[in-house]
């Protein structure tokens, strides 16, 4: 049997079917809905077909979405049957609609029909750059999570480290130095000097970065550890004072990384000594590496993956490792072959150091470091069988360390007990839990020595001691990258997206402003999750923001600092009148923008699905808005219902201009307006709810606190962070599990973090904690 064709099998064993979803299949219906079937059949399957799944040249669409049965009623009453809706209106219509809802739109009806499961998925992209990290962090650790910023930077007179020559240690808040032709520190002549930097890069965003150092003298940069070159000008030469160097890095790591920088006494005349350490961030701007992504320890050796993995499936909102291609294969091969080659040249040498006591008869302690490796990528201890196959023949057959450490470690790293991390179900249940809380907290595999003596000691076996370990997790660079990343998810942020605005209309709108937008509002999510009451209602409500000098100058009162600098990122209030949290944020605002106009649509698409977690269908037909030149004395609001005022669009734009209508406010660059064609802003909105509740708000401010507040817009949330974190369907671990999440959200007071534990348990109870009801939606109408 091939490994695929195993693994074809595994699939089916290791996850059947979710026994509470079996019993939807059988169900009974109630009495009173018979009369809408019965209409349904009569009326509507011609179209729809019999069990809703569409019909072609009719209409093919599946009857899926989340429309009320009040909405359905008015849909129905105005448009069906095609050709003569007048013939099923009042309650012959709120009879069919019912059923439709019932049979078809409810949340219970969608699990019916396509019952979640949880599926066998091989490790995505990310997961397969966090696994490797954390795999080469075995030996030496992962750094702890420090207040601590800035760099460690010792001064010394003359041109190397002499103990005896050292006049200064500091904490440096970032490299960019223009010392000219003066004395860098009391006690140390300018005509010749040395510094020792040291410090951890922190990544925030996984993909290439390129790193520039400016410098007018010898210096050398090491990057991964400090004993690892990246850029390497010991010897000045010429007049070049630029160096620059690309490397990918994973977000939620830190990089030790170290810089000899030396200004040499000359014969000729001493030129002036300046060095900056910058980067480019993917899809960013030039700037000085931040005080924010500065350590001031170095911290232990860390891997970074250079090979370039093909994109994941996100058909579903979430990254997805379900592919198998040539493209996937040959990136596994490459991924694993620059593991193996870092782990044979820096890894060997440094386990061998540490572990001088193992005896090395029959080559034991090379044994002894592969057996440590590959339990490690296989999560779990190693039966005889598996260390035959995948150490001790490779061992045997390689007379060479290093040779023997590649071969076991490319087919180690190509194994599907690597590759396919749910393949341990004949593990206990503390190893698997272990290794579903290193997966949905870090997107990895558990490395910690911590968490393996607990597996060893079976200490997660019950939902209390997961519980516990899950929250020792939390403090931790990996799960906070996570968590942004899951933010951008929520706030559909796409990094690649570039924003550019008209010129002559918003001519200081520039990819440097949109730069600190960025920061700001990274800064603004990160502060919200990481406080002590981690409230989601602060991402709506909160009268604060980050800020910078130019965000001041182009944003006005609203975001001046207290303390102006021009490099600080700090807070700053914001008048009551202009509250919202990440809602009217500018970078979300200009993003949800045309170049030179507001999109309401934009803006009302991304509230009705993101924020509030309801489906829309693809419109009718291609969509071009109407030019303003058209109509140039209309708003944007009355363009927008002129352009969607039939009864096709009403169907869905009815939702979508709703909300995005109390959006008005803010421009097309995020800044606060009250006229638009010398006409009074009109920012009433609506919306109704999932219950049928029809909700009324005037401007940003009331939509906000609806938000912050509503049943729809936090089950939308804790339905988004389940998917991003755990990467599977809430309900294939019980059908009520994202009703007993967000029931424990709410009871928590929406703590953030409280949530991505709970999450965390139910990942790794897996199916123990799947629920046998179903819910019962006609009745909750």
């Amino acid at each position: 049997m091939t490994w695929l064709a195993w693994l074809v099998l595994a699939s089916s064993t290791v996850f059947p079917q979710n026994p509470g979803i079996k019993a939807l299949a059988s169900e009974e219906l109630d009495p009173h809905l018979n009369e809408g079937r019965a209409i349904y059949a009569k009326k509507c399957a011609a179209c729809h077909g019999e069990m809703g799944q569409g019909v072609k040249d009719q209409h093919p669409d599946p009857l899926v979405g989340d429309a009320t049965i009040g909405e359905l009623s008015k849909l129905i009453s105005e448009t069906m049957p095609k050709e003569e809706p007048e013939t099923c209106v009042g309650e012959d219509a709120q009879a069919v609609a019912a059923y439709i809802h019932y049979r078809f739109y409810s949340e219970a009806a969608q699990i019916r029909n396509r019952p979640p499961r949880v599926g066998l998925a091989r490790l995505t992209a990310t997961q397969l750059r966090q696994s490797l990290a954390d795999l080469f962090s075995v030996i030496d650790g992962v750094p702890k999570m420090s207040d601590r910023q800035g760099v460690k930077g010792i001064y010394f007179a003359g041109s190397r480290w002499r103990n005896e020559n050292k006049k200064l240690e500091r904490n440096d808040p970032v490299i960019d130095f223009d010392f000219g032709t003066e004395s860098p520190a009391e006690g140390i002549s300018a005509e010749e000097f040395y510094i020792y930097w040291e410090g951890g890069l922190k990544a925030d965003i996984t993909g290439r970065y390129e790193i520039v150092v400016r410098s007018t003298c010898s210096f050398v940069f090491n990057l991964g550890t400090v004993e690892r070159k990246f850029i390497d000008n010991h010897v000045q030469s010429g007049d070049k004072a630029e160096f620059r160097q690309s490397i990918y890095l994973t977000a939620g790591r830190v990089y030790p990384f170290k810089i000899d920088f030396i200004q040499r006494k000359r014969k000729t005349e001493q030129p002036p000594a300046r060095i900056s350490l910058s980067w480019i961030k993917p899809q960013g701007v030039e700037e000085v590496i931040p005080t924010r992504n500065l350590i001031p320890n170095a911290g232990p050796p860390a891997f970074a993956l250079q090979a370039i993995l093909p994109p994941d499936d996100r058909s579903y909102g979430y990254e997805r490792g379900i592919g198998i291609s040539r493209q996937w294969d040959d990136s596994t091969t490459a991924a694993a072959i620059e593991f193996a080659e870092i782990a044979a040249a820096e890894l060997w040498p440094r386990f061998q150091q540490k572990n001088k006591k193992i005896p090395d008869e029959e080559r034991a302690r090379l044994r002894a470091f592969l057996v440590e490796l590959v339990s490690t990528a296989f999560r779990g201890s190693l039966t005889d069988e598996l260390r035959r196959l995948y150490i001790d023949q490779q061992v045997d057959s390689s007379p060479d360390d290093t040779e023997a450490i590649k071969r076991v470690l490319l087919i180690a790293l190509k194994s599907p007990y690597f590759l396919y991390p749910g393949l341990d179900a004949g593990t206990n249940q503390s190893q698997r839990a272990a290794n579903r809380l290193a997966l949905t907290l870090y997107d990895s595999l558990p490395s910690e020595q911590w968490l393996w003596s607990e597996v060893a000691r079976k200490k997660l076996d019950d939902e209390n001691q997961i519980r516990a370990a899950a929250h020792r997790m939390m403090s931790d660079y990996r799960l906070e990258a996570k968590t942004r990343e899951m933010l951008h998810s929520w706030l559909n942020i796409d990094q690649a997206v570039e924003i550019t605005k008209d010129r002559e209309a918003f001519p200081a709108f520039d990819a440097m402003l949109v730069s600190d937008l960025k920061d700001s509002l990274d800064a603004f999510l990160d502060d919200i999750v990481w406080s002590e009451s981690s409230d989601f209602r602060q991402l709506f409500q909160a009268d604060w923001t980050y800020t910078n000098n130019r965000l001041a100058e182009f944003y006005g009162d609203d975001w001046q600092l207290e303390s102006p600098s021009d490099r600080a990122i700090g807070k700053s209030v914001k008048s009551q009148s202009h509250v919202g949290g990440v809602l009217t944020h500018p970078y979300i605002m200009s993003r949800l923008a045309y170049h030179d106009t507001t999109s309401p649509i934009h803006r009302g698409v991304f509230l009705i699905r993101y924020a509030l977690g309801r489906t829309l269908r693809p419109p009718n037909e291609a969509f071009a808005p109407l030019s303003p030149d058209l109509h140039p004395d209309l708003t944007t609001r009355e363009r927008v219902a002129l352009q969607t005022s039939s009864d096709n669009c009403q169907a869905c734009h009815i939702k979508i201009n709703g909300v995005g209508f109390a959006l008005e406010n803010w421009d097309a660059v995020g800044r606060f307006r009250t006229h638009e064609k010398d006409k009074p802003i009109d920012p009433n909105g609506r919306y109704t709810t999932r219950n049928g509740e029809e909700v009324e708000f005037h401007g940003s401010l009331e939509l906000a606190n609806f938000l912050a507040s509503s049943e729809d817009s936090r089950r939308a949330f804790v339905s988004r962070a389940f998917q991003h974190f755990v990467k599977q369907p809430p309900a294939a671990f019980g059908v009520d599990t994202l009703d007993r999440l967000t029931d424990k959200f709410f009871k928590t007071e929406y703590n953030i973090r409280e949530l991505i534990v709970e999450i965390a348990v139910v990942a790794a109870m897996g199916n123990n904690q799947e629920s046998k009801t179903v819910p019962n939606e006609e009745t909750k109408q």
